[in-house]
């Protein structure tokens, strides 16, 4: 970890809580950040014979099943969630 760090430097740091469920093929993630709250990831676990599209339909189903909006889905990672609220504290 100490060599990544020196050679590529820190983008910043993250805490948080993961609880991992497993439905069919899909890897539920629930995480508990600091400071940002909480969320849910979705990882699709594609068989070789299967497409992106197919993991795509799964992922959706899911999601209709669990209640959640496409208007809700975050696209950006923890770390640049957080940068904003890093810069307003130096």
């Amino acid at each position: 970890l100490e060599i990544l760090t020196k050679t590529l430097g820190k983008a910043g740091v993250v805490r948080k809580e993961r609880t991992l469920y497993l439905v069919g093929q899909t890897r539920v993630h629930l995480d508990q950040v600091s400071d940002l709250g909480d969320f849910l990831e979705l990882e699709v676990v594609l068989r070789p014979e299967q497409s992106k599209e197919e993991g795509k339909r799964i992922a959706d189903g899911l999601l209709s099943t669990l209640g959640i909006n496409r208007t809700d889905i975050i696209g950006e990672a923890y770390v640049d969630l957080l940068a904003p609220r890093a810069e307003s504290i130096r």
